[in-house]
């Protein structure tokens, strides 16, 4: 059996690109692509604990001298039962950081972190 996950940036959330007090204009959170679609996603990942966790991640993102957006992808594609992970992007230069996933070896003290800083997500609802 192979997972391939979907979204594993979450909408974008996970790229750095967004802050907790931003009122986004464009993109995934913004209206610029429906109402409805930005309602969603902004019910699924806009939360403050979802940004304190950004904040957790973008530490250890700065101790391994890698972008967010890259350690979070390296995270996906570094469990076993990840073949693959399917990711966008709306502009070319957005691949970069994505991309360069596949070359960081996160050192497992690292993988141990992210893997418990990032449990409930995984199993339960983190909204809640």
């Amino acid at each position: 059996m192979a997972v391939i996950p979907f979204n594993p940036l979450a909408g974008g959330l996970l790229s750095g690109k967004y802050r907790r007090d931003d009122q986004p204009t464009e993109g995934r959170f913004s209206v610029q692509i429906g109402q409805q679609f930005a309602d969603l996603y902004t019910e699924r990942y806009w939360h403050t604990k979802a940004f304190d966790t950004i904040d957790r991640l973008a530490k250890i993102a700065s101790e391994l001298a890698a972008s967010l957006a890259t350690l979070s992808v390296a995270w996906v594609l570094a469990s076993p039962a990840i073949t693959s992970a399917i990711l966008g992007a709306s502009r070319p230069a957005q691949l970069t950081d994505t991309l360069a996933a596949a070359d960081l070896d996160l050192p497992d003290d690292a993988k141990v972190a992210l893997d418990d800083l990032t449990h409930e997500y995984r199993w339960g609802d983190p909204a809640r």
